[in-house]
């Protein structure tokens, strides 16, 4: 992070490495868009790669000071907010994002509550408590970005919310060995009562294997819905959304080649099938 001030360019720029440092499926799938609208995408990840670092990577720091810092993050960018401007190495790029296409501040408020909530729940009891859970951390980002996009049809709202959630919970299958150790569970316990699965046992069992399969027709069914909104979506951000969607379904199809088994190794797309994902798609628009 810089130590000194920095222009709105630079804010950007950093924006834009910290989505090409952590969040790559996301940063390959902006290369379709049309420039003048990769940066707005860029602000609104590191907003939420902001926001998560102060969860998940201050090591072991109290939880009370974690969540002081994380409401201290959204004091300074609400105050920025209505100041109109911030000079915060992140923040001055979101502030300028949620101006330029009059992105509504509650969308942020909802996603800092469910950061809130990773600092104190640590497993959520049914589908519709996690929901609730995933409508700031994952439904809000599909609704901070249709302004961006810029859909034809206004029936793109709840699409872009189901695609959210497809995503979140596409992570919550890949993640659930490393959210074991942050000490979370993201699978709704109602699921692992019925098929009889110790998440905390690590084992890849028959009933694991069924509670996946399970779990990712929910998550294809949310896709399913995801599609009639891209459907919606002007053709350069239709091909922008379709690429992050191939890409992240692709992860489910990787939990599935390897039998299911996510405590033995990470399903992940390599880099290779991103880049040609996205060339298939810029190279009709020229790059």
């Amino acid at each position: 992070m810089p130590s000194g001030p920095v222009t709105i360019g630079e804010s950007y720029a950093l924006c834009k490495e910290f989505n090409k440092r952590h969040g790559t499926t996301y940063y390959w799938s902006t290369k379709v868009l049309p420039p003048d609208k990769r940066p707005h995408v860029h602000a609104l990840y590191g907003f939420c790669r902001y926001a998560d670092d102060i969860v998940d990577d201050l090591g072991p720091v109290p939880t009370a000071e974690r969540e002081a810092a994380l409401a201290s993050f959204g004091e300074r960018f609400f105050r920025d907010l209505q100041a109109g401007a911030s000079t915060d190495p992140v923040l001055m790029a979101v502030v300028d994002t949620v101006q330029k296409f009059s992105l509504d501040p509650q969308c942020f408020r909802r996603f800092l509550r469910s950061m809130t909530m990773d600092l104190t729940v640590a497993s959520y009891d049914t589908w519709a408590d996690l929901l609730d859970y995933m409508d700031g951390s994952a439904a809000v980002i599909g609704e901070m970005m249709l302004p961006i996009l810029e859909p034809a049809d206004a029936a793109a709202f709840g699409h872009a919310r189901d695609l959210g959630n497809a995503f979140q919970l596409t992570n919550f299958l890949r993640d659930i060995n490393e959210d074991l150790d942050r000490g979370r569970m993201y699978v709704p316990q109602e699921d692992l009562r019925r098929f009889g699965v110790d998440l905390t046992a690590r084992t890849c069992t028959s009933q694991f294997i069924e509670l996946m399969k399970f779990e990712i027709d929910r998550c294809r069914a949310l896709y399913a819905s995801a599609d009639l909104g891209i459907a919606m979506l002007p053709a350069r951000s239709a091909r922008c959304i379709r690429a992050a969607r191939t890409l992240y379904s692709r992860i489910l199809e990787r939990i599935e080649s390897q039998n299911y088994d996510v405590f033995a190794r990470r399903a992940s797309v390599p880099t290779w099938q991103k880049a040609i994902v996205v060339g298939r798609l810029v190279v009709p628009f020229g790059g």
